[in-house]
């Protein structure tokens, strides 16, 4: 028999790459997904659906007992929030809940995997230092706090077979937040904020899928990793890779930092009563102006037996191809 994996965030970016790769390894999928979720672009894939209650670690621990799934892999969660409280709610709290539904189930899961993000750990400020697995966080964000505690709080229960994965920036097909840089970069622009040293990491979304679909054969537990294509790049790497993918001339023009924090406080004041958030707030901006997301990949790349397949011009041309093919770009 097949054994029975839930994906949560299934009709996500990175939650449609971890179905592929989940049916591709001969597993059997069920797709937690919210009741209002677009899935147009899953029901080509042979996959249930389900919907969980985060909110009820009872209906949750009942959902699980009922299908006794030998995995989990939980990659839901928000990127965008108001508040500290709401990052924390779902992508702590709520993570919480399954996991102890998942510890508690009868039929004890084999593995639960969480997909963090290096965000938890925050950049560093010193440019000849690479972030390890065990760094000392100091997330810059709520969203990597979010992430943190929901760390803390799954490391801290009992009998679970926990593996945090933590991607640094993740792209590839159909993925959206990028893709607005793709986008202006296919225009002939490339903005760049003030003229500082950067050094940068990435992860190609199939390859970030294959590291979390290996990480549920992995034989210990309470483990964390960080992980990227294994390589450092300039601030510049990503849009000089796609000026040659798209063979286009590009202006790029460097924008005083000044200007930019400017911008962020005005966006971040005209959204205050909107239900939605800036692309651009004073938080972004902390993110945006870090010098150093570089991330070693050792410990990854020896325990899960994991070699990237892509480097960032061969992931993004794959990704400028599916954006053209599916007439995004």
């Amino acid at each position: 028999m097949k054994k029975k994996v839930l994906i949560t965030g299934a009709s996500g970016f990175v939650g449609y790459h971890l179905i592929v790769e989940a049916l591709q390894k001969g597993l059997e999928v069920c797709a937690a997904v919210r009741p209002d979720s677009k899935v147009d672009h899953l029901k080509h894939l042979n996959i249930r659906y389900v919907h969980l209650n985060y909110n009820s670690v009872e209906d949750l621990q009942t959902e699980i007992d009922k299908e006794q799934y030998q995995y989990v892999i939980h990659a839901a969660g928000i990127t965008k929030a108001k508040t500290l409280d709401v990052y924390n709610q779902i992508n702590a709290e709520f993570s919480r809940n399954l996991a102890i539904a998942a510890a508690n189930a009868q039929v004890p899961i084999e593995k639960f995997v969480f997909v963090s993000s290096l965000a938890a750990i925050g950049p560093l400020s010193d440019l000849n230092l690479l972030i390890q697995d065990d760094s000392s966080p100091n997330p810059v964000t709520s969203y990597g706090k979010s992430k943190l505690l929901a760390e803390q709080y799954l490391l801290s229960i009992p009998n679970l077979p926990l593996v945090i994965i933590r991607p640094t920036a993740v792209y590839g097909p159909r993925e959206r937040d990028l893709f607005v840089i793709f986008k202006t970069i296919s225009k002939g622009l490339d903005p760049q904020i003030g003229r500082f040293i950067q050094q940068l990491s990435f992860v190609y979304v199939k390859d970030l899928a294959a590291a979390l679909i290996s990480a549920l054969e992995l034989q210990a537990s309470q483990q964390v990793y960080n992980v990227s294509d294994g390589n450092i790049y300039s601030r510049y790497a990503l849009a000089e890779a796609a000026t040659r993918i798209l063979k286009k001339k590009v202006l790029r023009i460097h924008l005083p930092l000044s200007l930019v924090s400017f911008l962020a406080v005005c966006m971040e004041q005209l959204y205050v009563k909107r239900k939605d958030t800036p692309v651009l707030n004073k938080e972004k901006m902390n993110e945006l102006t870090a010098i150093n997301w570089a991330c070693d990949t050792n410990r990854i790349q020896k325990d899960l037996s994991f070699t990237p397949r892509y480097n960032l011009e061969q992931g993004l041309l794959e990704t400028f191809n599916w954006y053209k093919d599916n007439k995004w770009l």
